[in-house]
């Protein structure tokens, strides 16, 4: 047993495992490491090599990932295009952006791209008029991954609520591959509103977390059908948002306490 968990925690170390690695059930959890404020820490964080973003509505600050120190920030107009920026992700040197019209209906999402060295808007990806709220997006073996959200409240549409939430996948032109809905114990997490932000992992599995519930979910890709499997949920020091996996440490997870205006960061423990 002793052989066992110490490869057990050795792949833990490596990066995020599945439960039940090495031959025993695994229970993780996120345990705050770090914390430091930033003003526009209400929606989302993303995380960079050396850098972290916390994002707002209309608003970006780029921070040190050590010191907290806030080295850039942007701001849209209140009369300009951007009027919602949710989750993003640091990619080859560009912070992509979920927006939407968020609470407007009918919704509209776009993609707004910025440069992560000095947060110049650089460029936009529309969708138009949506089947949802676009929440997140992220990259994963070649495809980009959009979460098009639905609520119970504010925001939503009569008739269409949590369980109308999708996850799309495009290629790298924008066109879509697939489509996959959120399993119905997850949506009654999530409920009255959706999933916030989505990661996928090194290990192969997508981490979710929610509007404000300290935790994060992970889910699977289904073997059949067309419903995302639930793996596992982890409690970690988040009030739900926008979340990151650091992509240069393994088993590093940014959040945010929106109530606090603060990012935190965390890392991957288990019982």
């Amino acid at each position: 047993m002793k052989i066992v968990r110490e490869l057990a925690l050795l792949l833990l170390v490596a990066g995020l495992v599945a439960p039940g690695a090495a031959g025993e059930e695994v229970t993780r959890r996120f345990v705050e490491a770090q914390r430091f404020e930033a003003a526009a820490a209400r929606q989302a964080v993303a995380a960079g090599p050396r850098h972290v973003y916390a994002i707002d509505n209309r608003r970006i600050q780029k921070l040190d990932k050590r010191s907290g120190v806030v080295e850039k920030s942007w701001e849209g107009p209140a009369d300009g295009p951007v009027i919602h920026l949710n989750s993003g992700v640091v990619l080859e040197g560009r912070l992509y952006c979920a927006h939407s019209n968020y609470p407007g209906v009918p919704m509209q999402s776009s993609v707004e791209i910025f440069d992560a060295e000095n947060l110049e808007h650089v460029g936009s990806h529309s969708f138009g008029i949506s089947d949802g709220s676009a929440t997140w997006v992220d990259r994963h073996d070649g495809f980009w991954w959009v979460a098009f959200a639905h609520y119970a409240g504010r925001g939503g549409i009569p008739g269409k609520g949590p369980e109308w939430t999708r996850l799309v996948q495009y290629d790298a032109e924008w066109r879509r591959v697939a489509g996959f809905a959120l399993p119905p114990e997850l949506i009654e997490r999530l409920r009255p509103y959706s999933s916030s932000g989505g990661a996928w992992g090194g290990d192969g599995l997508l981490y979710v977390s929610g509007h404000d519930a300290p935790e994060v979910y992970a889910l699977r890709l289904p073997r059949g059908g067309a419903t995302l499997e639930l793996v596992e949920t982890l409690a970690a020091p988040i009030e739900g948002q926008g979340i990151a996996l650091d992509p240069a440490e393994p088993g590093v997870l940014y959040g945010i306490l929106r109530s606090v205006r603060s990012v935190v960061r965390s890392r991957l423990a288990e019982d």
